[in-house]
């Protein structure tokens, strides 16, 4: 029977269209089938539409909450399965790939060479997922981490025995427990920090970065975060196994590193104070090489804080062991090397002593007239990923008089975490203004505050350890700034633009690191992942594959991941990941379905070697 029709039933049909267009219009945009535009006439109806349905961003059948439990069911979307990614054996559940262990021992000790990074080869990369250890629980919340990490996440009482008496970790029941006990202070991180913040300016905020070399469970991290000071903590993988590992679940930054043969991964004029806690790193060697590596990375009117042998060694040497012709030796060449570097020492009490780099080169006058302070060649100071380390002084940057901070002065934090950087001020970084500056910071600030919308939990202290893969200035890091959590900010060796020193002039971390190599870190050690236009960036220059095993490597059971980047390159990665056991959803750019970009949200099936496990309350 033919229906009639009416303005009444038009009237009717044009309701229902848009009631239909409006619920496809939702269901697309959670689905992510909004990949593209030119759907005809409907596209200006349907962004009217999406305009209007604001909750169509929120995922309502992906959650990112913790379970007791985690089976594994079957993956959101219905792609093709073209390859299913197994478990490794469980013998690589502590799998660092450039820090292995049997591939360390084939390489010089010399200089520690064979502590460095040295990857595998393509033929020798692991193509299946690292496995949980059985028995794995998600870590708990900080502050609590701080002091109480389970035993079943890092299996491993060697600390509890070597460093019994020096306070560093205790193993009870089923938990290690973190005194806040070190080498150097026993008696707690706290007391030793008050020490500090005597002779140094943290409490207003002048001292906001420190790097802790040789940091041990990185309990002076641990205990600098209250003071609102962020420390890149860094140790080897050594017989000590699980330093950084130990540290990154207590939720303190930290990566796998060593003085050797190559230079830092961080830019210079990078941080606030430099530390060393009987760190065991040779200071006096090779011309004095370490130092001046220290000295590239310390911003000028910076600290150097020494804690240890062999400070003090006259009243010490008996304690410690050691030949007392050793450890003046020893301090002799600390000395004679801090003063080619125009250090003041500005204090020595005990076993501490802490040097102040000068603010620039008009203040360290006589360095010029002496023969030994080599200048080193290179144009690019922020140029480290594989660069030698080489016994020469970096120079400081131009200052216009005697008075002037080399390189701009900083603002105290949280004020620099949107002053102008001065790299930004001074034009150093190509294409970028303060105006220019100030639109990229409002327009992560959109941008993150979309993702809260897909994800509640987002600041909520459910994700502590996040990592930037493609951190640009820093924008992502600062629109999430809050004492619950921290960003390892990663900058690509093969990005356009070197920002990785605007982001510590913000007073956040980060590093250099080509994502075609595996990270500096343990399995395990990420809450949460974002990676923004890394797919586009690495395109043609590696596999995907591997960036994507690579992440699945360092993403805790139940971590979650926020990719945002050109919809046929995420559609790649959802079909990818779909056999890695993520649970994934696509959802629109914030601006509307007709922006090529896209969001792609996922979560890591929660997993372990042999069995299932659960949560910790």
């Amino acid at each position: 029977m033919a229906l009639k029709s009416s303005s009444a039933d038009g009237r009717t049909r044009s309701s229902m269209q848009i009631f239909i267009v409006a619920g496809l219009c939702c269901f697309f945009y959670i689905l992510g089938a909004w990949q593209r535009s030119g759907f005809g006439k409907a596209d200006n109806l349907a962004e009217r539409i999406i305009k209007s349905t604001e909750d169509c961003n929120i995922i309502p059948n992906l959650t990112f909450e913790t379970h007791h439990g985690g089976d594994i069911g079957p993956d959101d979307d219905s792609e093709s399965k073209s390859k299913i990614y197994q478990p490794c054996p469980s013998r690589f559940t502590d799998y660092t790939p450039c820090q292995d262990q049997s591939r360390a021992m084939t390489f010089p000790r010399d200089n520690m060479i064979y502590r460095e990074r040295h990857c595998p080869p393509q033929q020798e990369k692991l193509h299946c997922l690292i496995p949980a250890p059985k028995g794995y629980v998600t870590p708990f919340p900080w502050p609590k981490s701080r002091d109480y990490v389970p035993f079943a996440n890092a299996p491993y009482k060697s600390l509890t025995v070597e460093k019994a008496i020096q306070n560093w970790v205790q193993y009870e029941g089923n938990v290690f427990r973190f005194p806040g006990g070190g080498t150097q202070f026993p008696q707690g991180a706290d007391k030793y920090i008050d020490q500090l913040a005597s002779v140094l300016p943290i409490a207003n905020g002048t001292v906001r970065t420190a790097l802790d070399t040789g940091c041990g469970v990185a309990s002076l991290g641990a205990y600098l975060w209250s003071r609102n000071v962020i420390a890149m903590s860094f140790a080897p993988r050594d017989s000590h196994e699980a330093q950084v590992q130990f540290a990154l679940e207590r939720g303190v930054p930290a990566v796998i590193g060593v003085f050797g043969t190559v230079k830092l991964p961080y830019p210079s004029r990078a941080f606030d104070m430099a530390h060393c806690s009987r760190c065991l790193i040779p200071w006096g060697a090779n011309d004095g090489m370490y130092l001046m590596e220290v000295d590239r990375v310390l911003r000028p009117g910076g600290y150097w804080v020494l804690s240890g042998p062999p400070i003090n060694w006259k009243n010490n040497y008996r304690s410690w062991q050691r030949p007392k012709e050793e450890l003046q030796e020893e301090q002799r060449k600390i000395e004679e090397t801090a003063k080619l570097l125009c250090w003041d020492k500005k204090y020595e009490n005990g076993e501490m002593a802490i040097w102040q780099k000068r603010l620039n080169a008009d203040s360290c006058r006589g360095r010029q007239d002496d023969s030994r302070a080599t200048l080193c060649k290179s144009t690019d100071t922020d140029d480290a990923w594989y660069k030698q380390m080489e016994a020469c002084v970096t120079p400081y940057p131009d200052s216009g008089s005697s008075d002037e901070v080399a390189g701009g002065q900083l603002k105290v934090f949280p004020e620099r975490l949107y002053a102008v950087p001065p790299r930004v001020a001074s034009g150093s970084v190509p294409g970028v203004s303060a105006k220019t500056y100030q639109v990229y910071n409002k327009e992560w600030k959109k941008h993150v505050n979309a993702y809260k919308k897909i994800n509640k939990l987002l600041d909520s202290g459910r994700y502590r350890n996040i990592m930037d893969m493609n951190a640009g200035m820093g924008g992502f890091a600062a629109a999430l700034e809050s004492p619950k959590l921290w960003v390892m900010n990663v900058v690509p060796t093969i990005a356009e633009k070197s920002t990785l020193g605007v982001i510590y002039e913000r007073g956040l971390i980060g590093i250099y690191h080509d994502w075609c190599e595996a990270f500096s870190t343990y399995p395990r050690t990420y809450d949460l992942i974002h990676a923004s236009g890394v797919f586009s960036l690495y395109k043609d220059r590696c596999n995907m594959e591997d960036i994507l095993l690579e992440m699945d490597r360092i993403l805790r059971p139940e971590g979650a991941v926020i990719f945002r980047d050109e919809v046929n390159v995420l559609i790649k990665v959802r079909k990818m990941v779909g056999q890695m056991r993520w649970h994934t959803k696509m959802v629109d750019h914030e601006d509307g379905p007709l922006v090529p970009e896209k969001v792609l949200v996922a979560v890591k099936q929660y997993w372990v070697a042999g069995g299932n496990s659960t949560s910790t309350q």
